[in-house]
């Protein structure tokens, strides 16, 4: 543990929707030095929180602002999370992560990160920013601002899912890093989100934005949420729905009394056509997370969870009455 008052040395790992920031972090904590205790800070586009329950056991203090981007609403949730994390400077952990919602705003969060409040707390380093190569082709990420900011503030770019590209994806992607400007400080290509821990300590750059003006407006349909959502004594579900940047989100909680069929849920997860999809779901054959995002959907077995957890992000304004129908016939128990 820090027992000085010494900056805390700070990273943003940040990306679009179903890039693979959460498995990076999680990859990131399996591989910390031996005796150091880091904490992530990690935002979510949906009401719901999914994230936190994932990256928990990577043995790391977790704080999650779900509901949006943490920059707005006057930063204020983003400041509560952090505050709680860094506590006293005893209590510091060694480093700390930010995994900023996948249509946030990594601008916004690096001038809250380096202003006057934590100028003496924070030592930000380099962001990192994981990229899906066979995106760099497809004109609906191209057009997209927030994408583009997000790959114009990295210091550190990653091509994540190198298993799945082509030669044409790596055409792209070496016109896109000679393009450039200013160059990247490091480019790199992985699998799984195997990122280098020495990637973190790379310097942190001034770096212009594709369009500056976007990080300061957030349209919602629900108000600013404190933190994860929970359920009351006795409830045995909620749904809650979000909408901002362009996405709808709708995401459901359920008692850790309820079981859903596995086989039901995978396939009913399987085919559904929205562009993300997010869960942790007590099954009658345990626990597991589903992460799905371009109609691939991947399953990891899962210790413990409190609660069941699952989110759906698309373009389109899902049809939540009609799903949460199709959610509770999955169920194995319960009333």
């Amino acid at each position: 543990m820090t027992l000085s008052s010494a900056p805390v040395p700070t990273n943003i790992i940040t990306g679009f929707l179903g890039v693979g920031k959460t498995t990076a972090i999680r990859h990131l904590l399996q591989h910390r030095p031996p005796g150091e205790n880091w904490a992530v800070l990690v935002n979510e586009f949906g009401e719901i929180g999914i994230d936190g329950a994932l990256l928990r056991d990577g043995g790391a203090r977790v704080r999650e602002v779900p509901g949006g981007c943490i920059c707005c609403a006057a930063g204020l949730p983003m400041t509560v999370a952090l505050n709680q994390l860094l506590g006293r400077a005893s209590e510091r952990p060694d480093r700390l992560l930010i995994e900023p919602t996948g249509l946030g705003h990594p601008a916004q969060i690096i001038e809250t990160l380096t202003g006057p409040f934590y100028e003496a707390v924070l030592d930000v380093r380099a962001t990192i920013t994981l990229v899906d190569p066979r995106k760099l082709s497809d004109k609906r990420y191209l057009d997209d601002a927030h994408f583009l900011d997000q790959m114009a503030v990295a210091d550190v770019l990653v091509a994540n899912k190198e298993e799945l590209c082509d030669v044409s994806d790596w055409q792209q992607w070496e016109q896109w890093l000679a393009a450039s400007n200013p160059a990247k400080t490091l480019a790199a290509r992985v699998s799984q989100g195997a990122l280098s821990i020495d990637w973190l300590d790379q310097p942190r750059l001034e770096r212009p934005l594709h369009e500056p003006h976007l990080h300061r407006s957030d349209a919602r349909l629900a108000p600013p949420v404190s933190g994860v959502l929970a359920l009351a004594e006795g409830e045995p579900m909620r749904c809650r729905q979000n909408r901002g940047q362009g996405h709808y989100s709708v995401g459901w909680v359920f008692t850790p009394d309820w079981e859903f069929d596995y086989e039901r849920l995978f396939a009913w997860i399987n085919g559904l056509a929205v562009e993300r999809i997010k869960a942790v779901m007590i099954t009658e054959q345990g626990i597991f997370g589903f992460n799905g995002e371009g109609g691939v959907i991947s399953v990891s077995e899962l210790d413990e969870v409190p609660d069941s957890r699952l989110e759906l992000i698309d373009k389109a304004a899902p049809e939540s009455a009609r799903l949460e129908r199709e959610l509770l016939a999955l169920r194995v128990n319960g009333a």
